[in-house]
């Protein structure tokens, strides 16, 4: 197949789509944000880690960085309007639990809240940090985690039950058939 030179702009273009999380986090009193993220992966299997990236005036990168604890959640494709409100919204203008219906549950191991309506949660305490370019990559620690029992099937996650959410110019999928 012929390939295409893509201008600096549109480079992103070639890579793969990236899975959503929604991440919590609290500030110093408790209260608990969410942040919509399309930059998440699994960065050491044993211990298992994963990171995060969060553009640095975006509320909830100063509340993971000054309380070293967040979790990420993972949706359903069902869940894509109220991830998305989560996305452009700020948690310095409002409560997003309760103004966009979600439910938090409280986490085993850390103070961060699960979202219920998320089949997956990883909560994680921040062992690194790293500025590159204009993210920081928070680098979790994954002490407890939990998902629903319905997506949960012969010792992993049934991606056809979960249905997570991927993006690509924020545009949702979910994958839905196994090959």
């Amino acid at each position: 197949m012929p390939k295409i030179e893509l201008p600096k702009a549109k480079r992103s273009q070639a890579g793969p789509v990236s899975p959503i999380v929604m991440v919590t986090s609290v500030d110093a009193n408790g209260k608990p944000d969410i942040i919509t993220l399309g930059m998440f992966m699994t960065i050491s299997s044993d211990p298992y880690q994963v990171c995060i990236g969060v553009a640095p005036e975006r509320y909830s990168h100063d509340l993971i960085l000054n309380q070293g604890e967040f979790v990420v959640n993972s949706p359903p494709i069902g869940l894509r309007e109220k991830m998305h409100l989560c996305g452009i919204k700020s948690g310095r203008d409002i409560d997003k639990f309760r103004e966009i219906g979600l439910t938090p549950l409280p986490a085993r191991q850390v103070r961060p809240p699960l979202i219920a309506e998320c089949f997956g949660h990883l909560e994680c305490e921040v062992v690194n940090h790293l500025t590159c370019g204009d993210h920081t990559l928070f680098v979790g620690e994954v002490v407890a985690a939990s998902m629903d029992q319905a997506c949960y099937r012969e010792g992993k996650l049934d991606i056809e039950v979960a249905k997570p959410i991927a993006q690509k110019n924020w545009d949702y999928h979910t994958l839905v058939k196994p090959l």
